[in-house]
């Protein structure tokens, strides 16, 4: 049995731009960075980023088109995809993409408000942006080794 899954949680890195194919189907393509810590043996806090091209088609292209734009949230389930093509210099060229297959959005930026459409939405019944929370195995005592899965 083979497996080709991706999840990731991360940020927008651009606007996402969504196209048209000459079949009529929408397309969008954007990268989505995903940060990583760690404490080496040393006891020194290393941090790592991590940078992804990610495609998504159809109701969910046009969906993070309208809703994302750079450093919005978002979470991606899908697969790794990997494509060659030959480039104008005669080189042949390769890359390796996540084919969003469902997308999740994250919380809103307190940027992202009621819009000037909605004058009449009280202060109080703006929702402050949720924060992402950093899980550091390190620091709280907690081993892999002990996780029940």
């Amino acid at each position: 049995m083979n497996l080709n899954k991706v999840f990731l949680i991360g940020r927008l890195t651009i606007d996402p731009e969504i196209r048209t194919i000459p079949s009529g189907e929408k397309v969008t393509s954007f990268g989505v960075a995903t940060n990583r810590t760690w404490t080496d043996k040393s006891g020194n806090r290393k941090e790592a980023t991590e940078f992804h091209n990610v495609v998504l088609w159809g109701r969910q292209a046009e969906i993070v088109s309208q809703f994302l734009k750079k450093g919005s949230v978002i979470f991606i389930e899908g697969r790794l995809q990997t494509r060659s093509w030959q480039g104008k210099d005669g080189v042949s060229r390769r890359t390796t993409e996540i084919i969003g297959e469902r997308v999740q959005l994250g919380p809103r930026a307190a940027s992202q408000g009621p819009s000037e459409e909605t004058p009449e939405a009280a202060p109080e019944s703006v929702e402050k942006p949720e924060e992402m929370p950093v899980i550091d195995l390190d620091e709280e005592g907690i081993k892999p080794e002990d996780l029940p899965f």
